[in-house]
């Protein structure tokens, strides 16, 4: 039997992200969109395709796309495109926010969800 893994769901469309390792390690990139594991980040893991003929490619020829990455292999990017660690904070007016800590000030990225 196979136990599914929850995966990281704090990183979403938008975010900007650090590549942790593989061919691409080190690459920052903006997330343009993203499954439950993978997610496919600009410019990297950039892939060549040969396309045949068609009424949308009338053309043809070498096409050069994005593939998606595991999700195990980003990391949220802080300001100075370093990989960084979200924590979730709960606050009474604000909800549950995401921020990181740089150096001793927390810096926050987003709100998670408003509070009932």
């Amino acid at each position: 039997m196979t136990s599914k893994v929850i995966q990281n769901k704090r990183i979403r469309k938008g975010d900007k992200v650090v590549i942790t390792s593989g061919n691409d390690r080190g690459l920052v990139g903006v997330v343009l969109s993203r499954t439950e594991e993978y997610a496919t980040i600009q410019g990297v893991n950039v892939r060549k395709k040969h396309v045949k003929k068609s009424q949308t490619n009338p053309q043809g020829g070498i096409v050069s796309m994005e593939r998606p990455i595991h999700l195990s292999k980003l990391q949220f990017a802080g300001a100075n495109d370093k990989p960084v660690k979200l924590r979730v904070k709960n606050e009474k007016e604000e909800g549950r926010t995401l921020y990181y800590r740089d150096g001793k000030e927390e810096v926050t990225v987003r709100a998670v969800r408003k509070s009932k």
